[in-house]
């Protein structure tokens, strides 16, 4: 195993050691399922975004903005998702954004990409997605089918990214102004 490939399962096995739940932890307190959907969804995301970087050497660039084009659009859509669809959370009625949920939504938009990139290590992105989607049941922020649909829209999203030869809605962007400067930055997709 390349020192790149250890990194990537040790990352990876952090993210889903930290979100692993212990017996005692889901019976005495929420403690674990808080941590996995703050800190824990921040390291899985930000680690999937960031982690191409490191190990993916030239195609690295490449890979993270495929990540985080993918996670960009899968968050944008849930979020237009709870804007139209207003249902109310299980834990205080009020709050009318339980539908989809986000986390389950952008954990496994990057457990997607991730795969393709690095299908050795497709059960630990899955699972760590799927332990974010756990949790925030577990907090009783959402019911299962919030979850699942969520967990279907960031699959979905991800495949289609995959499917894509610019991305989604973030590219690239290189060329020269008038000047002969040349402008390197990201550009936002016009057409869809």
């Amino acid at each position: 195993m390349s020192w790149k490939h250890g990194l990537v399962a040790a990352t990876v096995m952090l993210s889903t050691t930290l979100c692993a739940p212990s017996v005692r932890a889901q019976t005495t307190n929420k403690g674990f399922s808080e941590f996995v959907s703050g800190a824990g969804t921040v390291l899985f995301l930000g680690g999937g975004s960031l982690l191409p970087l490191l190990t993916d050497g030239a195609d690295g660039g490449q890979h993270s903005l495929r990540v985080v084009d993918a996670l960009t659009t899968s968050a944008a859509l849930c979020y237009g998702l709870k804007e139209v669809v207003r249902s109310p959370r299980p834990d205080n009625e009020r709050e009318l954004d339980s539908f989809p949920s986000c986390h389950a939504t952008t954990a496994f938009a990057v457990a997607r990409i991730q795969s393709h990139y690095h299908p050795d290590y497709a059960i630990l992105w899955y699972g760590g997605a799927a332990l974010i989607g756990y949790s925030r049941v577990d907090l009783n922020r959402h019911r299962l089918t919030d979850v699942l649909i969520g967990a279907g829209l960031g699959y979905l999203v991800g495949e289609i990214e995959l499917g894509q030869k610019r991305g989604l809605l973030l590219f690239p962007l290189i060329r020269q102004d008038a000047q002969g400067n040349t402008i390197v930055g990201l550009q936002v997709k016009g057409e869809f």
